[in-house]
């Protein structure tokens, strides 16, 4: 999923319109994805070799000793069975070192990699993204702080939008609800550009009812233009 130029256009003459009935600051940012997940693969292959033991009883592989009482000597036992032993260690360890390998190959894979990373820890990340996006884009350093991002990592068809205290002080985090319902149906079929055109003009419509534009001074603090990230 990506912009294009339509999208784009259509996006930051949303902004526009919107910046028009307001003094707040909209700024749109969006990101191929928002982290490499370089864990998950390691983790799942590491999970994964721990089941080598099991896979080669499973297999029917099994370590038997000689029986105490079919002549043997005790000497005799004892080294059979530190053969036996050894022997299965070995197959124990060269199908861990196989699953790990395996296991890891397939996860690198971009699609099965963010597939196997679990929802919350995508989350995260996203959201930890949006606010270094926050501070890297100025929007704290606005007059009033009415700057609010919206923020959309295509990969985890995830969004977050993050209101500047002097927003956050006067607008409940609910309100956004509408805005981001707007934005989340847009992506769910594959319209990025007209959910997050539409989450601007809702961002727009609250930021007008609180915050309305000063007639006398309604300085334009941030450029109107879509920032497009490229993969983490």
């Amino acid at each position: 999923m990506q912009l294009t130029p339509a999208d784009t256009a259509a996006v930051e003459a949303a902004i526009h319109e919107a910046e028009l009935r307001t003094r707040g600051e909209i700024y749109c940012v969006v990101s191929d994805e928002s982290g490499d997940y370089g864990e998950t693969p390691l983790a799942w292959a590491a999970g994964v070799a721990l089941l080598g033991p099991a896979v080669l009883l499973l297999g029917g592989v099994h370590v038997a000793a000689p029986d105490l009482f079919g002549g043997w000597s005790a000497a005799q036992v004892s080294e059979v069975a530190e053969a036996a032993a050894r022997k299965a260690l070995l197959g124990a360890i060269l199908m861990q070192a196989i699953l790990f390998v395996a296991t890891l190959l397939v996860v690198t894979i971009p699609s099965v990699r963010r597939a196997l990373t679990p929802r919350p820890f995508k989350r995260e990340r996203v959201r930890r993204r949006a606010l270094e996006q926050f501070a890297a884009k100025n929007l704290h350093l606005t007059r009033e702080r009415t700057g609010v991002l919206i923020y959309v990592s295509f990969a985890e068809h995830m969004a977050e939008l993050i209101a500047d205290e002097g927003i956050a002080a006067h607008v409940e985090p609910r309100v956004w609800d509408e805005a981001m319902a707007a934005l989340t149906a847009g992506l769910r079929r594959g319209a990025a550009g007209e959910g997050l055109a539409a989450a601007v003009r809702q961002c727009g419509a609250v930021l007008a009812e609180r915050f309305p534009a000063d007639p006398d001074a309604n300085p334009n603090e941030l450029p109107n233009t879509v920032v497009v990230l490229p993969r983490a």
